[in-house]
């Protein structure tokens, strides 16, 4: 999630992964080839899956899809369609499509068929064209910090600083020097070995990997003192690519490749504090934040729901729209966690930093630990297809 440009957001399994690989890790990021789509429709109706399942599971869809044509009526957001075929006015009248047949009280079977008759399915081509796509998992953590620096917590996460220039489109473009041109905005190392953001702190936190932690997932609640709750959310990045740590950490011999987790950096690094920076500094892409009200958002400023908002590469797949994934994946049940086919209707509302292709998409987890347990044991094959209104 490079590094998520949301709240989001990144992967846990950016950071190494927990699962069972079945391709390299480039096979996934494969890139589209020149004037390929992302996005594929599927004519031959045998192809199309069975959506039963998922409409006999509906909670908070409807919280998910207002939250997209809440996006949607943002007159910026015209400026991102068509994204391959599908204008803007095509994603705005497929979503109130669906939501017209959640009202209708139709579930299950029945809404199965409805859905087939109304709606065109496209599938993403995935990573190699037949479908693969690779499913992680990202979450929203939990900080004890302060919003003053105090002797316990003094690793700060940022505001966004003035001189970060952005596009029209969110862009990031650089830094603005006091000479009035743009240049590449300074590197990870260079920012915090620097002290060049000071003043410009927003919330302090006691370990500096949580800090990294939070620019990975892209938010993060802080815990105060005072018992207060605050959410942190994504304002901007320093246009950096984001780059993994965990293959430094297992080529030294700090973790093996068979233990490699984020819950495993996290106990390496509380006892090795001196050498967060050596491994955090070797990924230039760094995060600034802004206070939010509410529940964390994604890169659409819409809140993210868990099991309901995916990241994907917005450069290729339209944004906010409505999606259906298929996939094994890790749930709690009965305190336990087990592998589970997972059939769902999700919104595409956030942004993956370091996912940048069609064979990528992030799901995220929730809060707190037991989404970032959940969060860390995805790492499944699966495949992901978009829903659209028949013209």
């Amino acid at each position: 999630m490079t590094c998520r440009n949301s709240l989001l957001i990144v992967i846990v399994l950016l950071f190494g992964a927990t699962g069972c690989r079945t391709k390299p890790q480039q096979i996934y990021d494969r890139q589209l080839l020149p004037g390929q789509t992302a996005l594929r429709k599927i004519t031959n109706p045998a192809e199309i899956p069975d959506f039963t399942t998922a409409c006999s599971n509906l909670t908070d869809l409807k919280k998910a899809i207002t939250n997209s044509l809440d996006y949607l009526s943002k007159p910026s957001s015209n400026g991102f369609f068509p994204c391959g075929e599908i204008t803007h006015a095509r994603a705005v009248a497929s979503l109130r499509a669906f939501n017209e047949l959640l009202d209708s009280g139709l579930a299950g079977s029945r809404l199965n068929a409805a859905i087939r008759s109304k709606f065109d399915v496209y599938i993403s081509v995935g990573c190699d064209d037949e479908g693969t796509v690779l499913f992680t998992g990202y979450y929203t953590p939990i900080f004890d910090g302060s919003p003053v620096r105090t002797e316990r917590f003094q690793y700060p996460l940022y505001r966004q600083p003035d001189d970060l220039v952005k596009g029209l489109n969110g862009a990031i473009l650089g830094q603005r020097g006091p000479d009035g041109q743009i240049r590449q905005y300074p590197s990870r190392a260079e920012i915090e070995s620097s002290g060049m953001l000071k003043g410009n702190e927003l919330i302090w936190l006691g370990n500096p990997f949580e800090v990294y932690i939070a620019h990975v997932q892209g938010s993060a609640k802080i815990k105060t003192p005072d018992g207060q709750l605050i959410t942190v959310g994504y304002a901007a990045n320093n246009g950096h690519e984001y780059c993994r740590i965990d293959k430094e950490l297992i080529k030294d011999g700090k973790i093996t490749r068979n233990q490699m987790s984020l819950a495993a950096m996290i106990d390496f690094f509380k006892t090795h504090l001196d050498e967060v920076n050596k491994y955090t500094w070797q990924n230039p892409r760094y995060v600034f934040f802004r206070i939010e009200q509410g529940q964390p958002r994604g890169s659409l400023n819409v809140p993210v729901i868990p099991m309901r908002t995916i990241a994907t590469d917005k450069s290729i797949f339209p944004r906010a729209c409505l999606a259906y994934i298929l996939t094994p994946l890790h749930q709690t049940t009965d305190s336990q966690i087990a592998k589970r086919s997972h059939r769902v209707f999700v919104l595409d509302q956030d942004t993956g930093g370091a996912i940048r292709a069609a064979g990528r998409c992030d799901i995220y987890m929730g809060q707190g630990p037991a989404a970032g347990r959940l969060a860390g044991q995805t790492y499944q094959e699966g495949r992901l297809y978009y829903l659209f209104l028949k013209p």
